[in-house]
């Protein structure tokens, strides 16, 4: 059967790595592990921000007590719960699925496993931090990336620099953060329809222009901290984030093996309180990411040798790394399996390896086997 459209059957075993990389360096910046409900009440998911693009793209639900719920869309609006009574900074990451009712495209999918890292209660020197994580996992994952930075003072100082209406200034913002994605003349006409096509020509210019703004002053505070944690960004005045709530700097980071972004946040109040925050999209990730899933594999045929073999795999999975099963009878069933999931070892054990007090181990690539001890083995195999 087909799976819904913009939902998948994954193999999961190098995400299930590269979720580890993420967690260990999460983990060491202080950042504690929480779990949050995947259902919650639609009127807690839609918050303040209904007409944000993501939160209109909800999936609802309706149960039997006909109580209105929806999916999780993110995890940022579930923070509300979780930061309250907490000493601060608190300082949160999540790592699970999200899902959006939105269409499909070729790395934009329906469900999504998100990674969330967040600091309530934060100030510039904890945004410096963040990208800190930021640089550190792409390093890991052997990722190359681009951090781009804005910020919303910043943006909000020019529209009203420039006199744009504020009933416009939502939508004008939601088309500047296009700037990059679209043809300008596609955006030079929109904008037109509020009056600021004039802004084109401002985010053209060089950074050095900026200067004369205010809230510049947070850009160039938030590059010294940056410089400390070794974590460069690159300037990009027309950055905006989707989302209505951001209130300071806006990130994305950027790869040029696609065009989507693989990570993304800002800051913004949780219950009034500054904070900050990044969330690593996995599924992109996964096609990214420079890491290799190690096949340290075998599989045991046993040949009327039950008892030996289950004895035998239990040694294994005890004293060495390498993932073992058994196979009970048909020996070319057996290979064939192998060969499907492409375990490079196998261990015959029959009558004849009985009586030597031996195992035969073949190397599935080459086809090649030897008799081995059982002690030997387990040396070759932590090796």
């Amino acid at each position: 059967m087909e799976t819904v459209k913009g939902f998948r059957d994954i193999e999961a075993s190098k995400r299930s790595i590269i979720r580890r990389i993420i967690e260990d360096i999460l983990k060491k910046y202080n950042f504690q592990a929480f779990e949050t409900p995947i259902i919650e009440y639609e009127e807690f998911v839609k918050g303040d921000n209904q007409d944000d693009e993501a939160v209109s793209d909800t999936f609802k639900l309706e149960d039997k007590g006909k109580r209105k719920l929806a999916l999780r869309y993110e995890f940022t609006f579930q923070l509300k719960r979780l930061a309250n009574n907490k000493k601060f900074p608190f300082r949160r990451y999540q790592i699970g699925e999200v899902f959006r009712d939105e269409p499909v495209s070729g790395n934009r999918f329906r469900q999504f496993t998100q990674c969330d890292a967040d600091i309530v209660g934060s100030s510039l020197k904890d945004e410096a931090e963040v990208l800190s994580v930021v640089s550190d996992i792409f390093d890991k994952l052997k990722i190359k990336f681009l951090i781009n930075i804005n910020n919303r003072k910043l943006l909000n100082e020019i529209l009203e620099e420039q006199k744009i209406k504020d009933k416009d200034k939502q939508n004008v913002i939601k088309e500047i953060d296009k700037l990059d994605k679209l043809e300008e003349k596609e955006i030079r006409a929109n904008l037109k329809k509020y009056n600021a096509e004039s802004l084109i020509a401002i985010f053209k210019k060089p950074e050095s222009y900026f200067k004369k703004y205010k809230s510049y002053s947070e850009i160039e505070e938030l590059r010294k901290y940056c410089n400390m944690y070794k974590a460069r960004f690159n300037f990009q005045p027309s950055l905006a984030r989707g989302l209505s709530y951001y209130n300071g700097s806006v990130f994305e980071i950027k790869t040029k093996e696609i065009k989507e972004t693989i990570a993304a946040g800002g800051s913004y109040l949780v219950n009034g309180v500054q904070s900050t925050g990044i969330s690593f999209g996995l599924d992109r990730i996964e096609m990214l990411a420079g890491i290799k899933v190690e096949n340290k594999k075998i599989l045991i045929i046993s040949i009327e040798q039950d008892k030996k073999a289950i004895e035998l795999a239990d040694d294994i999975r005890k004293k060495s790394n390498i993932s073992c099963s058994i196979m009970y009878g048909k020996i070319s069933k057996a290979l064939d399996y192998a060969n499907s999931l492409k375990i490079p070892h196998v261990i015959f054990l029959g009558q004849e390896e009985a009586k030597k007090g031996k195992l035969k181990l073949r190397d599935m690539k080459t086809g090649k086997e030897k008799m081995i001890s059982e002690k030997a083995l387990i040396e070759e195999l932590k090796g």
